[in-house]
């Protein structure tokens, strides 16, 4: 069964909406950690875990959220090693501070989270990196290529055994730098980047919908990354990056970035492995390279995938009155689960 290793399940009455559709399709999922509050500790993030498995439709599928903590200039090595302890606490999250939704707690400067990154290296936990710089002066297009060079690089170079992912890479240069790096440095790719570039969001009326960081790029970089996720390397795997917002606060004046997938994501990506003739290789990305690099057994539960269009809604339920819109609503997807 396939693995997510960047999902987002939200709080509150909203949870066990993303939580239906989420476990339909996935044994496993990375947890992201930017709650308001963010979950910055392993208490914190023992009570989220609780949540999720409180807010299980199906108690009995064998779904396994895998828990993060959020980085911050204070999150100390005693509090790595405690969260490693528990056994469900897998990685930790580094969002530079102002990158993206509920962000603001981040990191400010990378030499002051080398003791926990230490202490990571030291207990093998993962570092999930969204790999964009947030400073005003740099072009919103540029963000991560430019965090590569400052941040990647002497990253790798002082962490030569620290477990990294860059989370949902949208560049060629991401590409390039994560295909050429060191055993330790993987990366997840998105559904949406896989499937769709800037022309989406921007040609013919802004699409909310579409609006997500990092932001869709280029043509020519969607197709790189198309590349990478059909190659069959295992320093790429599947992390959705699905994250729900309200209808009303996406189409809104200053709309929240993040496009919700959970609804479809393994369907997606089939439809971009069989459009690549690489349909052979899509357990590959769902199943097996992401839980190698986190050192996970693979999942023993299967799921069956048959050629089936159906038509996704215009909306779903989204918590106590509010929905959300998902990718291609009103459109069809040709692969289904098989029931």
């Amino acid at each position: 069964m396939p693995d997510d290793f960047h999902h987002h399940f939200r709080d509150g009455d909203k949870t066990k909406n993303v939580l239906a559709q989420a476990s339909e399709r996935f044994a496993r999922c990375i947890a992201m950690p930017n709650l308001k509050p963010p979950v910055t500790n392993t208490a914190l993030a023992t009570e989220y875990y609780n949540h999720l498995m409180e807010n299980l439709p199906n108690k009995d599928c064998g779904f396994k959220p895998l828990m993060t903590l959020y980085l911050t200039d204070n999150t100390t090595p005693e509090e790595i090693k405690k969260a490693k302890s528990t056994g469900f606490i897998h990685a930790a999250k580094y969002y530079p501070a102002g990158a993206t939704t509920n962000s603001d707690f981040g990191v400010t400067s990378l030499d002051k989270v080398y003791p926990a990154l230490r202490a990571m290296e030291e207990v093998g936990m993962v570092l999930c990196i969204h790999s964009e710089v947030s400073r005003d002066e740099i072009d919103i297009f540029d963000r991560e290529g430019v965090f590569i060079q400052e941040v990647m690089m002497p990253l790798l170079r002082d962490f030569g055994k620290l477990k990294i992912v860059m989370e949902h890479i949208s560049t060629a240069e991401a590409v390039e730098f994560v295909k050429n790096g060191p055993p330790n440095l993987a990366a997840t790719i998105t559904a949406h980047h896989l499937m769709y570039n800037r022309n989406a969001l921007l040609v013919g009326g802004v699409k909310p919908h579409f609006y997500c960081l990092p932001i869709l790029k280029r043509e020519t970089h969607r197709l790189a990354l198309v590349q990478a996720a059909t190659s069959g390397s295992p320093k790429f795997f599947a992390g959705t990056d699905s994250a729900p917002h309200t209808t009303s606060s996406k189409e809104s004046a200053c709309g929240c970035a993040g496009v919700y997938t959970a609804h479809a994501a393994v369907e997606f990506y089939t439809e971009i492995f069989e459009s690549e003739d690489k349909l052979d290789l899509l357990e590959s990305f769902l199943s097996i390279h992401g839980a190698a690099h986190y050192g996970l057994e693979r999942n023993e539960k299967t799921i069956t995938l048959i050629k089936k269009s159906w038509n996704i809604p215009a909306t779903y339920e989204f918590g106590g009155g509010d929905t959300v819109t998902p990718l291609r609503a009103g459109q069809s997807v040709s692969w289904s689960i098989e029931k």
